[in-house]
């Protein structure tokens, strides 16, 4: 696990204190590159570095973006947390099993850096929205009582974070990806090719399309495909879009 690729993306948070004991709970297990959905300007610098102790430097060097595919436009995989199961949230992972593919996606190869990983967390009062998922690849759970289940903001982060961090104590053993997986921009390009073929050759009608291409998105995007698997698939496609053409015009 590479923790200097775990990034953490709070959407529109509300409460400035809530920022600032995230920022300690990211340094708590060694991740430090923060990202909000939202406006520096709202956020009340001083309550956010009482809240964070000596962490305050984890928000002083935040970035700050308009959307959640903005703030992950870089990163080879985009997890929202939920803790509400339905039609649109798909299935869930549980942190342990996050922080496995995390650990695949960050590491690397004594060549390469690795691929970042997102995990994006909704408003204090709403959560995530089914749209705003709609902008992450997967959905992570952390298991809570049926009596009480919303999790501070903050807690959530140190849970998450912690998930991460205790799987970068665990020895690897050479098992190392030897390339650096796509980034959610790169993996876009590739579905626009496969989902073009497919039109081309009557496969699906204009209404079809972006259902096809948010199938294609969330698969490849959680394949964590290389640049040489991307180009194979966008070369397949293109061979069967032109074989088709040719055999119609026979």
């Amino acid at each position: 696990m590479n923790l200097n690729n775990i990034v953490i993306v709070l959407d529109h948070p509300d409460e400035s204190r809530n920022i600032g004991a995230a920022c300690r709970a990211m340094a708590n297990n060694d991740i430090s590159d923060l990202r909000i959905v939202g406006n520096r300007a709202d956020y009340d610098i001083e309550h956010i570095h009482v809240l964070a102790i000596h962490a305050g430097g984890i928000f002083d060097n935040a970035h700050f973006y308009n959307s959640i595919t903005e703030a992950t436009a870089d990163c080879s995989i985009c997890a929202g947390t939920t803790r509400r199961r339905g039609k649109k949230r798909g299935k869930l992972l549980l942190p342990e099993e996050f922080a496995d593919m995390a650990d695949d996606i960050t590491e690397g190869s004594t060549t390469e850096a690795g691929g970042k990983v997102a995990v994006i967390f909704g408003n204090e009062r709403t959560g995530l929205t089914d749209e705003q998922l709609d902008e992450c690849n997967l959905g992570v759970t952390i298991p809570s009582s049926d009596n009480f289940g919303s999790l501070n903001l903050s807690h959530a982060v140190q849970i998450m974070s912690y998930h991460l961090f205790r799987k970068s104590l665990v020895e690897k053993k050479g098992e190392y990806r030897g390339y650096t997986p796509l980034t959610l921009e790169r993996v876009d390009r590739t579905v626009q090719t496969i989902t073009n073929d497919m039109q081309k050759i009557g496969f699906f009608k204009m209404p079809g399309r972006e259902d096809m291409e948010n199938f294609w998105r969330s698969l490849l995007s959680r394949a964590s495909l290389s640049e040489g698997e991307a180009q194979y698939l966008e070369k397949t496609f293109d061979k069967m879009a032109g074989l088709a053409k040719k055999n119609s015009e026979k």
